[in-house]
């Protein structure tokens, strides 16, 4: 085995992830992309998130390293992995990480409550500490 970076996760796999969440960019449930037009370019508080971002042996559909908050958009296979989405949000939550999780049907039916939810998550974690104003 190769050396560790830090976070205990080989080069090899470590390089590896980074491979696989570049090509799960290309492939963004809509969901996914309703999501993203609304987190990029640090819209919401002057936050940047990164999507598809490897954390360990796992990729985030989307992460603020800043704040350690993590997003998950969960579509119809989940309802058959809930036990691995347990035991997964559960390793990144003793790494530090705060992990929010919507379906594809509430980001798409309910975008603008979607947002406020993740918004106030963004209010909880920073503290008061916001590089910019947060819609209301």
């Amino acid at each position: 085995m190769k050396t560790e970076k830090p976070g205990k996760v080989p080069i090899d796999q470590h390089s590896r992830m980074h491979e696989y969440a570049k090509e799960f960019r290309k492939f963004a449930t809509p969901a996914e992309k309703v999501l993203w037009e609304n987190l990029s370019r640090r819209k919401i508080g002057g936050y940047k998130f990164r999507r598809q971002h490897p954390i360990g042996p796992f990729i985030t559909d989307f992460c603020c390293p800043e704040l350690k908050l993590v997003i998950e958009v969960d579509g119809a296979i989940h309802q058959s992995r809930q036990e691995f989405d347990e035991s997964r949000s559960l390793w990144l939550n003793e790494k530090g990480y705060t992990v929010i999780r919507f379906s594809n049907e509430q980001v798409l039916e309910n975008t603008k409550t979607t947002i406020i939810e993740i918004t106030n998550m963004i209010k909880s974690l920073s503290d008061g500490k916001l590089p910019k104003s947060l819609p209301d």
